[in-house]
């Protein structure tokens, strides 16, 4: 078997091809919000304090396969191995936010002066601005399952930026805009931290623990987990559908701006990409650690940017419209660094953090005679 297919196969033909079903439901989602638009009035009933309640089952479907594969051991080793927690805050944080004004304001305000009235670049900054403040926390599941990261060190991170997130989103914005009543949406904020996180991290230790207690480790590992094999991807398919078919009239409405907004969008994902992934292996770090980290500070928690921006700047802003287009490229620019973690696979050939534990036992157990 080839390495390439040896790579994909537990994904199947979603995984072979992931980037063009992204497309195509992309373009289904855009169909449906177009052609069929009482399917996204129906769902856009089921929502409470700004988080869809149908795209967070789906999200959960994504993240509940990974978190059955947490080892809570792994998460107490993580805790133990500050580097890669170092690279995630310092880049998502310290830089993330700060890089993200610079090139919006560089192509937005500068380069694109003559595309774009004054005014109207200036909410096309905010909502940069916004997207950039606020890391990933559900969607980075989905790119640490697919660059094969240590799930438990992925937790570990995402929850430590969540806290991070409550503390520091709201003077970074007012810092960068200049905007004094930023008001920040908590019970967005908490609801999504329990749904992304809390509760899919509880149903996955439930899961485990009591498999394991009744079945053994083998059934588990070899026949239950074996049976989510691609439901992560066919979750975020459908997730592209349901997300994209509400935001179909307002990509339709603004293609050329859409275009202007995605430049400083796209070029700063791939900075603090190669930022974070460079610093990783800059410091040694084996790559289950290293890909997650990455992916992090590239990713948005675009769920609280856009609702920010519609709270802070209205429905129909330039704010609003150019945190969706954060959505819109947000995949498909993924799914490239995914694919460039996995090819620069070998420019880490440091132990893997499971790899690590399983040396260090072995060392510990005496040798006889």
């Amino acid at each position: 078997m080839s390495k390439h297919k040896a790579k994909t196969e537990g994904l199947g033909v979603f995984g072979r091809y992931l980037t063009i079903w992204v497309a195509l439901c992309i373009v289904v989602g855009v169909a449906i919000g177009q052609f069929v638009p009482v399917i996204p009035e129906f769902l856009s009933r089921f929502e409470y304090a700004q988080v869809s309640i149908p795209i967070a089952i789906l999200i959960w479907l994504m993240i509940y396969p990974m978190m059955l594969k947490v080892d809570f051991s792994s998460i107490v080793r993580a805790i133990k191995a500050p580097k890669g927690l170092t690279v995630t805050c310092v880049s998502n944080w310290l830089i993330k936010p700060f890089s993200m004004f610079f090139f919006a304001w560089l192509f937005l305000m500068v380069v694109f002066q003559r595309f774009i009235p004054e005014a109207l670049a200036r909410e096309y900054l905010a909502g940069a601005v916004l997207l950039g403040a606020a890391p990933c926390t559900a969607m980075v599941f989905v790119w640490s399952h697919l660059t094969r990261g240590n799930a438990g060190y992925t937790l570990v991170q995402v929850a430590v930026n969540n806290i991070i997130l409550l503390f520091a989103f709201t003077p970074i914005v007012m810092f960068l805009l200049g905007v004094s009543d930023v008001f920040v949406p908590y019970d967005t904020l908490l609801l999504s931290v329990g749904l992304f996180i809390v509760i899919p991290l509880a149903a996955g230790w439930i899961s485990r623990t009591q498999i394991i207690k009744h079945r053994g480790l083998d059934y588990f590992e070899n026949v239950f987990l074996k049976r989510f094999e691609g439901v992560t991807t066919v979750g975020l398919l459908l997730t592209l559908v349901v997300i994209f078919s509400f935001q179909g009239d307002v990509i339709l409405s603004n293609p050329f701006h859409i275009v202007l907004i995605a430049v400083p969008l796209v070029i700063q994902t791939f900075f603090i990409f190669v930022i974070a992934y460079g610093w990783s292996r800059a410091w040694r770090l084996p790559h289950d650690v290293a890909a997650p980290a990455a992916m992090i500070g590239a990713s948005n928690f675009f769920e609280l940017a856009v609702a920010v921006a519609v709270s802070l700047f209205g429905l129909t802003s330039g704010a609003a419209l150019a945190t969706v287009v954060g959505v819109l490229v947000e995949v498909p620019v993924m799914l490239t660094l995914v694919k460039i973690a996995n090819a620069t696979r070998k420019w880490f050939p440091y132990q893997t953090t499971e790899q690590a534990t399983v040396a260090q036992a072995r060392a510990a157990v005496p040798v006889e005679g």
